[in-house]
């Protein structure tokens, strides 16, 4: 049940109407590690930081089970950089800095004990670096999972249909769903994404739930309501974290055990918005993740009688 991840480990500067941070550890693939672990025994990570990223911050990947041999540190360079303000909904953001730094000429190395993954994460990068993934493993793992983003959508469409063709699995949000198909019905969305190759779709809408769809099924998770929400940041990474955790955890990847992987990654995503950056989940515990799942199962279990 081996699990791979292939993403950015960032750092951030987050602004919300709850305070902010100057400097904190960020990037997709730290989110979704972190997720992951809580429920598989590893996750696997290739990414690349600068040598400005600390010892301490890699130690801590590894005391929870994130596997470091793929985070290249490149000496003499900075890691890649972004900062954001949100506004008071929280659902919106504004992007102050973007410094690619590391990231520019990222190269993905794969390395030999990595091969043979089942189960694997593609993060939000570059059409072109997750197809160098792809074809750099010697096995097509059991199940691939893929983000992206409007960004790519807008310069690079060809290459990423062309990845969107490879895959097993496509996590977006709602916005992006509606560019990516030119349809405002995310139903209509969703059957016309799928014709491009996934064969399941995950459209995240942020505080108002999921849905997951696979040929004609659909499935939807509702958010829990919570009394306070700090940082939006790394949520949807989390949420993918907690999905192909479980996944990866109990081997079984039909429809069923999906929606139930949707149940486990909405609930540690509503961990992730707690705190700043990955504050939370570094602090999480099994049993308080735990506890949550069982709030989200109690929020959508009703008994009803049809005359």
């Amino acid at each position: 049940m081996s699990l791979l991840v292939v993403g950015t480990v960032a750092f951030d500067a987050l602004e919300t109407p709850f305070g902010k941070r100057d400097k904190i550890i960020g990037g997709s693939a730290t989110y979704f590690s972190l997720a992951a672990t809580f429920f598989t025994q590893q996750a696997n990570l290739v990414a690349v930081v600068g040598d400005d990223f600390e010892q301490s911050d890699i130690e801590m990947m590894q005391s929870r089970g994130i596997g470091t041999e793929g985070l290249q540190i490149k000496a003499g360079e900075k890691s890649f950089f972004w900062s954001g303000r949100y506004h008071e909904d929280m659902n919106t953001r504004d992007t102050l800095v973007t410094d690619l730094n590391v990231l520019a000429d990222f190269d993905p190395q794969i390395p030999d004990s990595y091969q043979g993954c089942e189960y694997l994460m593609l993060g939000n990068l570059t059409p072109t670096v997750q197809m160098q993934v792809l074809d750099r493993l010697k096995e097509r793992p059991k199940l691939v999972v893929m983000d992206t983003m409007n960004f790519w959508m807008e310069i690079a469409m060809d290459d990423l249909k062309k990845i969107m063709a490879r895959v097993d699995v496509l996590s977006i949000n709602d916005e992006e769903a509606r560019q990516l198909s030119g349809e405002y019905s995310l139903v209509k969305a969703a059957r016309a994404i799928m014709a491009m190759g996934p064969k399941f779709l995950i459209i995240k809408k942020g505080e108002h739930g999921a849905l997951l769809f696979h040929g004609n099924e659909a499935f939807f998770a509702p958010a829990l309501p919570l009394e306070e929400v700090f940082d939006p940041t790394g949520a949807g990474d989390s949420f993918a974290g907690g999905f192909l955790g479980y996944l990866a955890a109990t081997g079984d990847t039909s429809f069923e055990n999906m929606k139930r992987a949707v149940i486990n990654g909405s609930a540690i995503a509503s961990f992730c918005v707690e705190k700043f950056g990955p504050e939370r989940l570094a602090e999480l515990t099994k049993k308080e993740l735990n506890n949550r799942i069982q709030e989200f199962v109690d929020l959508v279990q009703f008994d009803i009688d049809l005359d």
